[in-house]
């Protein structure tokens, strides 16, 4: 037997820690020779390794890469690149398996690994199952090779190749000093951008601002650069470039499952009864959408890992959640990917006079942003349990479970569900008015404190 791991640094889609506290070289060592066991298990002989831009990612992906060889798996490196072109790297190469070591948007000091082995996205139990095979010593011992890849050019053709602007945009773009810094400019320029960058140089002390688009502080840049320039449209990435913000001419946010809609319409007219996947954190306006541009809509579970593996159980050719994370199928690989993303966004919006209009046009209504009420480690999940088999939820027309407690009501919905990456309960509320919307969470509040007394709300 080994020693014990660190349990908290093992989460529901990723492994994700503090490093040199919880995630440790050695730690992350240990998990390649686990994940190059578990390839070569499945009938790999290599998997690709990428970073993302943080201080520590060299170490740990080097640590990475002699656990994955240790195993007598191969390792590829193909360097500094967004989460997506990882990805990109596993079916390029053809080595299907493919890990990025990525903080994601959380802080400086954290980093982590999103991990794919033989085109499955490890989540939940796999992930579970990672550690207890590291702990009982149940790992191959073998000497792999190790070799680099550039992928860049590769990927940017692809994409260039495929996806075409009507005509030239001028837009702001915001990388967050993120490693999407590496390659979006170039990649948008090649479409037949004209870009005003914001902190486009990759940095993983993020000396600016957060890189997390889902939240609106984080985009008061582009807002500002908007209305300081003659660009026409402005986009953001998170940390790893995973992930896409939109900001329109006249400063509005395009919150994600608004920009679904967008693009359900854009697929379906070439997949005409394509199923549509989106997360329970999602519009209620999205479903009568989707139906009304001929499409199947699909409610599923929050993750990116647990939406890929629907897509794939599905066909579905398009899936987004509301975190920002957007997953084409449809002339792409189906994996989540916000230069990708942004790039189908502005080949839709160039065949507008107004690139604004279509965006505009998209049916809205008044909406909370995520809240989250802060819990102790494992409280969250007891008191989604109390609130599924105890909760009262007068005029409530359907309660769906599949993904905490979401409530239907005539004329709006809330919502209450776990997050899975941090002790938090998330929350988010939305009706046809002002009104509706009080009521509503009034009714949540209710709920909430009769299973939960003395619970501290964000609203």
């Amino acid at each position: 037997m080994n020693q014990a791991l660190p349990a908290e640094i093992f989460k529901a889609y990723d492994i994700r820690g503090i490093v040199n506290k919880s995630l440790t070289a050695d730690v992350v060592r240990q998990v390649g020779q686990a994940l190059g066991t578990l390839a070569l298990e499945q009938g790999q002989t290599a998997i690709a390794v990428g970073r993302d831009g943080r201080l520590s990612g060299p170490e740990l992906a080097g640590a990475l890469m002699d656990g994955i060889m240790a195993a007598g798996c191969d390792a590829i490196d193909v360097g500094c690149v967004p989460t997506p072109l990882t990805y990109f790297a596993a079916y390029e190469l053809g080595c299907n398996s493919c890990v990025s070591v990525t903080g994601s948007h959380n802080p400086p000091d954290y980093n982590g690994l999103k991990m794919v082995i033989a085109g499955t996205t490890l989540a939940l139990d796999a992930i579970q199952d990672l550690k207890r095979r590291i702990e009982a010593g149940q790992v191959r011992n073998g000497q792999g090779s190790k070799r680099s890849a550039d992928v860049v050019a590769a990927y940017i053709d692809k994409i260039v190749g495929d996806v075409k602007l009507a005509r030239p945009l001028k837009i702001v773009m915001d990388c967050g000093n993120g490693v999407a810094g590496a390659v979006a400019p170039e990649l948008f320029k090649r479409l037949g951008c004209e870009i005003v960058p914001l902190y486009c140089e990759v940095d993983g002390n993020f000396p600016n601002h957060h890189p997390d688009p889902s939240k609106p502080e984080n985009l008061a840049d582009v807002v500002k650069a908007l209305k300081d320039t003659d660009a026409e449209i402005g986009i953001a990435f998170d940390g790893d470039g995973d992930r896409l913000g939109v900001v329109t001419k006249d400063g509005e946010i395009i919150y994600p499952d608004r920009q679904l809609m967008l693009f359900a319409a854009d697929v379906l007219s070439r997949v005409p009864g394509g199923t549509i996947i989106y997360d329970v954190k999602c519009t209620r306006l999205l479903a009568p959408w989707i139906k009304q541009h001929g499409g199947t809509p699909l409610m599923w579970n929050t993750g990116h890992a647990l939406v890929k593996a629907k897509l794939k159980e599905t066909g579905a050719p398009l899936a987004g959640e509301m975190s920002g994370h957007t997953f084409f199928k449809e002339r792409w690989y189906g994996f989540d990917d916000g230069l990708y993303t942004g790039a189908r966004l502005l080949e839709i919006l160039s065949r507008s006079a107004d690139v604004n209009a279509p965006l505009k046009a998209l049916p809205n209504s008044p909406s909370t942003p995520e809240l989250n009420i802060k819990m102790a480690e494992g409280e969250p999940f007891v008191l989604i349990d109390k609130l599924k088999a105890e909760g009262r939820f007068d005029g409530a027309e359907e309660i769906i479970t599949i993904d905490g407690v979401r409530v239907e009501y005539k004329d709006g919905f809330g919502l209450a569900r776990p997050s899975n990456t941090t002790p938090v309960v998330v929350l988010r509320f939305e009706a046809d008015n002002a009104e509706a919307l009080a009521r509503i969470q009034a009714g949540f509040r209710q709920a909430l404190n009769a299973v939960w007394p003395g619970i501290q709300l964000p609203f």
